[in-house]
């Protein structure tokens, strides 16, 4: 497998190093000189391995820096000392000394700190100098290995826990997590954000009929068509039971109840095929929300909003969209015909940019 390098150094550095490191097979090497360039670098594409020229102004720098990058935490960063003071030092100091400077760079960010020889080096000298590199290489690539692995499964088990294993929707804690940062995301960019929470009419009656088993047969057949009734940029989540909320990016209040509508007349307007012998027809009630600068950061008065006017549609007769700032507005779909209201009574305010 491939393994990326970025060597913060000198070229003619870099020609020191073995020549297993130069094999494009096996390794993929990028060499960059300056320190602000090696940092845009790792923080765009980060590579498995760096290795660092210690003589090469900005080398600690560039360590401390990593260390302190914790989504960069894994990548293993290896200090070649080439410093000739340090190296003189290393010779008149000793082995106490040597095992102090060790400690003092590992300290300090690097992964690994290798000494390297004095020049010209002797052949037996420098392939063990070479065969310690290639050694810290490979421990530096078990390292990332694990790091993907945990990484694989983290996002593994995330997907389980913010999926509703029936319909396939994000659930409700995948609906908590994502609703405040939809609020922020609107109001850094200063676009809308609606809100649709729905819930099927007397859901207890088909369970209660027909058993649970049809009953999940139908929130799955819902939700597929409530799916493919929706834009891409539009998320549903199932909140609980036979409860539904939509996330509406970049949505007015108009806007949003004319969404609500079209989801009150698909479901409306064609039976549910359970099989090739029972086919069911239910309805749903709306209530919708836009934010409004006084809303939370958290979502909840939104959510609160959208909730009391799903209650009112459901209060008032059901089958019905209910939102914005007139109670008495509704669409009851199959009871009488859908007639379009004056602007005034469905759009009674316009949500402004935030």
């Amino acid at each position: 497998m491939n393994i990326s390098i970025l060597s913060f150094g000198s070229d003619k550095f870099l020609a020191t190093l073995p020549d297993q490191i130069h094999n494009a097979t096996a390794f993929s090497v990028e060499v960059i000189a300056n320190l602000n360039q090696a940092v845009s670098r790792i923080q765009m594409t980060p590579p498995d391995i760096i290795l660092v020229q210690a003589s090469w102004e900005g080398s600690m720098e560039l360590c401390c820096w990593l260390k302190e990058q914790i989504k960069l935490s894994w990548i293993y960063c290896i200090l070649l000392e080439d410093r000739p003071q340090l190296l003189a030092s290393k010779i008149k100091n000793g082995g106490n000394w040597e095992m102090e400077m060790t400690s003092a760079v590992l300290q300090q960010g690097a992964d690994a700190y290798i000494w390297c020889l004095e020049t010209p080096l002797h052949a037996t000298s420098r392939q063990g100098w070479h065969c310690l590199l290639l050694s810290q290489l490979t421990v530096g690539w078990r390292k990332v290995e694990k790091y993907r692995d945990l990484i694989r499964t983290n996002d593994l088990l995330s997907a389980i826990a913010l999926a509703d294993s029936l319909t396939q929707l994000n659930n409700r804690r995948a609906f908590e997590r994502d609703l405040p940062r939809q609020i922020q995301k609107a109001r850094t960019n200063r676009t809308t954000l609606s809100l649709i929470i729905l819930d099927i009419d007397y859901f207890k009656k088909v369970n209660d009929t027909y058993g649970h088993l049809v009953g999940d047969r139908l929130l799955q057949l819902l939700c597929a068509r409530i799916q493919h009734n929706l834009r891409f940029e539009y998320t549903p989540f199932r909140y609980g039971g036979e409860e539904f909320v939509i996330l509406l990016s970049n949505t007015t209040y108009e806007e949003a109840l004319t969404v609500a509508r079209h989801l009150n007349r698909i479901v409306n307007d064609q039976p549910f095929v359970i099989n090739n012998k029972l086919a069911i027809n239910i309805t749903i009630s709306l209530g919708t929300a836009c934010l409004q600068p006084e809303d939370d950061d958290r979502g909840v008065s939104l959510l609160n909003r959208a909730d009391q006017y799903l209650l009112r549609a459901k209060a008032s007769g059901r089958n019905r969209v209910i939102g914005g700032h007139d109670h008495s507005s509704h669409l009851k779909l199959g009871v009488v015909k859908m007639r379009r209201r004056s602007l005034q009574l469905w759009e009674p305010k316009q949500c402004a940019a935030l």
